[in-house]
């Protein structure tokens, strides 16, 4: 005879289970009805009770993992993504994008390496002048931002990188760049490279650093680079 503990045991499992099944498909709902990508907080803001959620998003990326559509987290920002190796069945779907420069790749690379970066600082490791209409192409790209203004001379403006750039090119976090050995095995650096050489290490925080300064409001807004550059007039 079946004892009432274990009956109880039972229903207690199936009732765990249950719960577990409404919190995967509650999270499940709201990234895929979601235009842009959730942010573990706003799952949390917006499914009741005391769920756990994170434990809900660990399962849902497993179960996705060999679909067509992935489960993918940028900065804990979650949204559904075509799997990377169907890319090539979709090509004819995707939206024609205008190309950028060689001089625009350029400066955006400078900017995700070596972020906070000035526009002096940026002509300083190309070796070549960088004009505004390059970097208001960035800037409406929404990969590009402006931070704020160095603590120097003439406070020029300083520019990073944004989530957007991180979503498009597929990063979880600006750690995720290639490396100096990446660089290499792909071709991009001479592999007589001096021995000093590094790959910085970039900071994309909101946080300002200690030698930046805020960015005043009606700059804060602006859709385009500033005119000039205080310092570089």
């Amino acid at each position: 005879m079946t004892k009432a503990p274990d009956l109880l045991d039972e229903a207690i499992e199936v009732a765990d289970a249950g719960e577990l099944l409404e919190t995967d498909r509650m999270v499940e709902a709201l990234i895929f009805a979601s235009a842009e990508p959730l942010s573990f907080t706003e799952l949390s803001k917006r499914i009741p009770g005391n769920r756990d959620i994170r434990s809900a998003l660990t399962r849902l990326r497993a179960h996705y993992r060999k679909r067509g559509v992935q489960l993918r987290s940028n900065e804990d920002r979650w949204s559904f993504r075509t799997a990377a190796d169907l890319s090539f069945i979709l090509h004819r779907q995707a939206v024609e994008q205008r190309r950028l420069s060689r001089a625009a790749l350029e400066t955006l690379a400078i900017i995700a390496f070596h972020q906070p970066v000035t526009r002096a600082e940026i002509e300083d490791i190309r070796g070549v002048s960088t004009s505004k209409g390059t970097l208001d192409v960035l800037l409406e790209t929404g990969w590009l931002r402006m931070r704020g203004r160095r603590r120097a001379p003439g406070r020029p403006v300083t520019y990073g990188t944004t989530f957007d750039f991180l979503d498009h090119f597929g990063l979880e976090s600006i750690k995720d760049l290639p490396g100096l050995e990446e660089l290499k095995g792909a071709g991009l650096l001479d592999s007589a490279i001096p021995a000093s050489f590094h790959v910085p290490a970039p900071d994309d925080s909101i946080d300002l650093t200690e030698d930046e300064d805020p960015l005043e409001e009606n700059e804060m807004f602006a859709t385009g680079a500033l005119e000039e550059d205080a310092g570089e007039k």
